[in-house]
């Protein structure tokens, strides 16, 4: 399927994360045969534009502390303009600088992924469990391989973002960390690496010393109680991937220079999966086929 081992890169959408070295790691990649899909975010690019364009922006927590953007239809219109029209751009031009052909692709294109629009979310809010239901956010349900298989076979680089297509042919937002462990698992990539604005997972979140060397994820149920927030979706993606057949994944910081190669040299932590956790994951994050 491709010339040579697969890995799927996680470029986070933190403002602090190195986009520039993330591509020099890429362009080092290529150069030496192997195959590269770039998945990205843009959380900084989507807060800069809704100010701009004076789009109030809201974060849902679940109750299990898993946090997620909340999506009415002006903030996915800012969201699809960000990826789509900010920030993928810049990274494209970045790669072709560096001599590196790649195509920049939203899921939307070929149909690539396909997503079930929530109905409801569960969002806690002032100590309350509430339902969210004008939320234009959709659990992935399927990859289809053809376009990024494609691409990878005649030495290009995919770059892709969300959104997704839901079942009405309509876009909707999707969480880019578990698109990147959907599009791992689907092309049965060799590893995923998941760049972010933290040199790993933390024992303690406030300080980053603490980072450690692995972390088992439970096979079901919610991570562990200190990895809150937009960690814990990060150990969702990644049991996603696990379970889907990635042999090797991790989460590392992609603020330092040459951040895919300290990850792929063992720095950031390495996940695996443990034993079945007792607590149930929310029913909005069902795992990615």
């Amino acid at each position: 399927m491709t010339t040579g081992p697969l890995t799927v890169i996680k470029c986070g959408g933190n403002p602090s994360v190195d986009a520039a070295s993330i591509c020099a790691d890429v362009a080092r990649l290529a150069g030496e045969g192997q195959s590269v899909l770039l998945v990205h975010g843009g959380s900084g690019e989507i807060a800069r534009l809704a100010g701009r364009l004076g789009v109030p922006q809201r974060t849902l927590v679940s109750p299990d502390n898993v946090s997620t953007r909340y999506t009415d239809p002006a903030t996915l219109e800012v969201v699809v303009l960000a990826l789509a029209g900010g920030v993928k751009p810049k990274i494209v031009a970045e790669l072709a600088r560096l001599g590196v052909a790649s195509v920049g692709l939203t899921g939307l294109d070929g149909g690539m992924l396909r997503a079930r629009r929530k109905s409801a979310v569960r969002s806690v809010v002032d100590g309350r469990t509430t339902l969210v239901r004008d939320n234009h956010s959709g659990r992935l349900g399927e990859v289809r391989t053809e376009l990024p298989e494609t691409l990878l076979r005649s030495g290009f680089v995919p770059v892709v973002s969300p959104p997704a297509i839901d079942e009405h042919g309509h876009p909707v937002n999707v969480d880019a960390d578990r698109v990147a462990a959907a599009l791992a698992a689907a092309l049965g990539a060799d590893r995923l690496v998941l760049l972010t604005g933290a040199p790993g997972v933390l024992a303690d979140p406030t300080d980053e010393t603490s980072v450690l060397s692995t972390y088992e994820v439970p096979a079901t149920g919610a991570p562990g109680g200190f990895a809150g927030g937009g960690m814990a979706l990060k150990l969702v993606a990644a049991r996603e991937a696990l379970t889907g057949g990635v042999p090797s994944v991790c989460i590392a910081d992609g603020r330092v220079p040459e951040p895919v190669s300290h990850a792929l040299a063992g720095s950031g932590t390495a996940v695996t999966i443990g034993s079945p956790s007792e607590h149930r994951l929310d029913q909005a994050l069902p795992a990615a086929k």
